[in-house]
């Protein structure tokens, strides 16, 4: 089955792959088979499901070797960029969305000149995403915004 590692804890070993069926799996390291760089978030593989646990873990060669974000932001600091510098997009530059952070960039901008209507959306929208991002878990934080690569809301 295709799936991409979702989590990993370097102490132990153990992990999380979300499989194409949509489940979750668990693993051990000792299950992580090929190379040693697929033990990384992101990463896509071709397991065999046995139960709730994925097992025979290889690098998928036909999916993506990693996600487009390596490592892991934090959501908090996402969080209050957005409180403080959202409206300059500064937390969208933080998650790695560069051309969300200039569409907020622009938006902020081009409020001095209209009225600063497109300031208060931007604004707006801003403070909306840092409650989202406060009121997540670490796990869902990551799911979307760095798996999941979801660029507003």
């Amino acid at each position: 089955m295709k799936g991409q590692i979702l989590h990993i804890d370097p102490r132990t070993g153990e992990g999380l792959i979300t499989g194409s069926d949509g489940r979750r799996y668990a693993f051990d390291a000792d299950d992580l088979l090929g190379s040693g760089q697929i033990a990384r978030p992101g990463v896509a593989v071709d397991f065999e499901p046995r139960g709730e646990r994925a097992a025979e873990i290889y690098p998928d060669p036909g999916g993506p070797l990693l996600a487009r974000r390596s490592g892991n932001r934090s959501r908090v600091v996402a969080g209050l960029l957005a409180v403080f510098f959202g409206y300059l997009g500064v937390h969208k530059f933080y998650l790695g969305y560069n051309r969300a952070g200039l569409i907020m960039l622009a938006g902020s901008m081009l409020g001095w000149i209209m009225l600063f209507i497109p300031s208060i959306l931007v604004w707006i929208v801003a403070m909306a995403e840092a409650v989202i991002y406060l009121t997540r878990s670490d796990e869902q934080f990551h799911d979307t915004y760095e798996l999941g690569e979801r660029e507003w809301f």
